[in-house]
């Protein structure tokens, strides 16, 4: 197993390339939406434009505002952030019919990196219920002893084979591509801030769970 080492330009290329690929699909349906209002003069379909037009601009503002706090500077560097603000933009994007969001965790404010770690964990964990369920986050303490953990469940269940690895910062390839980016800076994240993932996965649930480096040893 190769340790990858990404140079900055390719890390922000990467980063930008899964950000838009996040959000094209939403504005691609706002184009689409308009070019209707444009041409077509059915009121059936001016109306079935506009609600596409206004359900894909909410879409992307969510995605927005989650990318933000999630791969963003959100402000200067040792920033910290309000946890609330991370449970709202998480709501945004994760809540709705498919998938139930449970959110434990004191609303203090929190190290920029751990609130980012917290969000993209949830990200990993999204991608683990194509078809939606049941996503539960907590986060505990504070300070150098705060600790998080993502669980999901829901029909579908599956890890994604490379992910326990790029967040070790290692790849059988020894290379990484714009879908596999986001579990590699996961990990980044979490080691910035002196924290170790660790990955539970069965066919039942997935659960992700970040803790002080030196914890994580003791348990292990």
């Amino acid at each position: 197993m190769n340790i990858l080492a990404l140079d900055s330009l390719d890390l922000a290329a990467l980063v930008a390339s899964r950000v838009c690929h996040d959000v094209i699909s939403p504005v691609g349906a706002i184009v689409n939406g308009l070019e209707v209002l444009e041409e077509d003069k059915d009121e059936g379909m001016r109306e079935f434009a506009l609600d596409l037009i206004r359900k894909s601009a909410k879409a992307a503002s969510a995605r927005l505002q989650f990318c933000r706090l999630a791969f963003g500077a959100a402000g200067s560097a040792g920033a910290a952030i309000d946890t609330g603000d991370a449970e709202k933009v998480a709501r945004g994007l994760f809540a709705d019919d498919r998938t139930q969001l449970n959110w434990t965790a004191p609303r203090v404010f929190m190290a920029k990196n751990k609130v980012k770690l917290a969000l993209n964990l949830c990200l990993i964990a999204a991608a683990c219920i194509p078809r939606g369920g049941v996503m539960n986050v907590t986060i505990d303490g504070e300070g150098d002893d705060a600790r998080m953990s993502v669980s999901v469940k829901g029909p579908n269940l599956k890890l994604a084979s490379h992910v326990a690895d790029l967040l070790e910062g290692r790849s059988e390839s020894g290379t990484v591509d714009a879908h596999g980016i986001q579990p590699f800076f996961t990990g980044m994240v979490a080691r910035s801030c002196g924290m170790a993932v660790q990955v539970t996965a069965t066919s039942e649930e997935v659960i992700l769970t970040a803790a002080p480096e030196a914890n994580a040893k003791e348990v292990a």
